[in-house]
């Protein structure tokens, strides 16, 4: 790790001074697994996690540039931060995709001169570096490469959560969306090494955890760009003692499989152009990967899909949709949506209200179409009036809605597994977990449940959550 004598000054600085941080993440989550991270540097350095951020002596933003309300949140957040640095010195740092908007830096140095450190996604394991060299030096610091950067392995990371844990195994995205910043400020497509993603994986299941998240832009591209330069790329990793070839995503699937204490294995976020046969063989024929998948679809015009340069039909999506459920009949599929993107006339979304149809998903997440500075579609000048995007927005959601409720009442009767969780946030009486399908189940039950997978029989069905029976209390 680059940066330890920098984690060993700053420690030295802070001993027996019961320095404190807090950490905003505005974002998804990628953005939350870098807030693990940037946590476990301060941690290392000498920081110990306040929930007050009036006790913070630094404050730290990770911030997501996807949606235009992300910029509001943040400067309304350094309005009502500024008063601590005024009062007691607080460091004050932004990093995250934001910041590789020259636009916005150049609007944080001239409006919030208070800001003191200011870092990209891809120099986020200098942290504990500008941190230091903005307390020595007083001056403020911005460290932000225009280059896609290295995948740094060996960070430090706090997690909140004791039973459920997120690992990437790629930064950045080659697909250009012409909706999406993402490729512009995390750069392109950079695999991790899969022994790297093993042993974390490995380590997490030693820790006690039961579920793991796979994240990425593109997750199911996992190596691709790399394949691109050496089409014949392959590696041999060692899972349980076993030897084992990984080159694709299908095939790290299979290996992170047959990592012992996992219970369940999720990813996000696939791209359906890159769904094929050999994933859904991967997610059908293993043990643990769920079979709730998240089925990005966006629009269901061809006309629309074709500007967003998604690179498939309505028909592909749904020749896809249907074989992932033929060759899994208990598969279920979530999905994304955005209404109102630039030339979306009636037609094109009448054709997303008959996808989601024709496939039901599970859950639709639902988005009204937003500009972004620095994307193709905000050159576009057929943009889409305010009224039309809500009006379709509420069509959207009433089809979706009804076809929740229906899915819900469905599960009443059934006996469910699920991965206990906790304690409810609403009922300090009840248990919370959730089923494979991701529906939250609400039970009574003892403490020692939690952290384990246990049948439970569904009883009552809510709009956003299940109410199950466990026999044995």
């Amino acid at each position: 790790m680059e940066n330890t004598n920098y984690v060993e000054e700053l420690k030295a600085i802070n001993e027996g001074k019961n320095k404190k941080y807090k950490v905003f993440t505005m974002g998804c989550q990628l953005n939350e697994n870098d807030s693990e991270k940037i946590a476990g540097m301060l941690e290392e350095s000498g920081y110990s996690k306040t929930d007050n951020e009036n006790e913070a002596d630094v404050i730290v933003f990770n911030t997501c540039c996807v949606r235009e309300n992300a910029e509001d949140r943040l400067f309304g957040k350094l309005g009502e931060v500024k008063k601590y640095k005024e009062a007691k010195g607080t460091i004050i740092v932004i990093g995250g995709c934001m910041m590789q908007e020259k636009e916005m830096v150049e609007k944080l140095n001239q409006s919030y001169r208070f800001v003191d450190v200011v870092f990209g996604p891809h120099t986020i394991e200098k942290l504990p570096e500008d941190i230091y060299r903005s307390l020595i030096s007083k001056k403020h610091i911005e460290d932000i490469l225009d280059i896609d950067g290295k995948i740094i392995e060996g960070l430090p990371v706090k997690r909140e959560d004791t039973i459920k844990a997120s690992v990437p195994i790629m930064n950045g995205c080659d697909n250009f969306c012409t909706y999406c910043i993402v490729p512009y400020v995390r750069g392109r497509e950079r695999s991790r090494l899969p022994q790297n993603i093993i042993d974390e994986i490995e380590d997490l299941a030693k820790a006690g955890y039961k579920e793991i998240m796979l994240l990425g832009q593109n997750v199911n591209s996992y190596l691709v760009s790399e394949k691109k330069k050496n089409k014949d790329l392959s590696y041999e990793v060692v899972v349980e003692g076993e030897k084992l070839i990984v080159n694709s995503f299908a095939t790290l699937l299979n290996a992170v499989d047959k990592i012992s204490g996992i219970e369940k294995i999720r990813f996000i976020s696939p791209h359906p152009k890159d769904f094929t046969d050999d994933v859904i063989e991967a997610i059908k024929k293993s043990k643990h990967i769920s079979h709730l998948i998240h089925f990005p679809l966006q629009a269901g015009g061809n006309n629309t899909l074709k500007r967003m340069n998604r690179n498939y039909t309505k028909e592909q999506y749904l020749e896809r949709a249907f074989k992932i459920k033929n060759e899994i009949p208990d598969a279920t599929l979530t999905t994304d949506i955005i209404v109102g993107f630039p030339g979306e006339t009636e037609e094109d979304f009448l054709d997303t209200l008959d996808v989601i149809k024709k496939v039901r998903f599970e859950q639709v997440f639902m988005f009204i179409y937003s500009r972004r500075k620095g994307t193709p579609g905000d050159l576009f000048e057929d943009q889409i009036p305010e009224d039309v995007k809500h009006e379709r927005f509420n069509r959207l959601k009433a089809l979706s809605d009804s076809i929740v409720e229906e899915t819900n009442n469905s599960y009443v009767g059934r006996e469910e597994k699920i991965l206990v969780e906790g304690f409810s946030k609403t009922n300090d009486n009840m248990l919370t977990g959730r089923t494979d399908s991701n529906r939250i189940v609400i039970f009574e039950g003892k403490e020692d449940l939690i952290g384990k997978v246990i049948k439970i029989k569904i009883i009552e069905s809510h709009i956003w959550y299940l109410t199950g029976k466990y026999d044995t209390i």
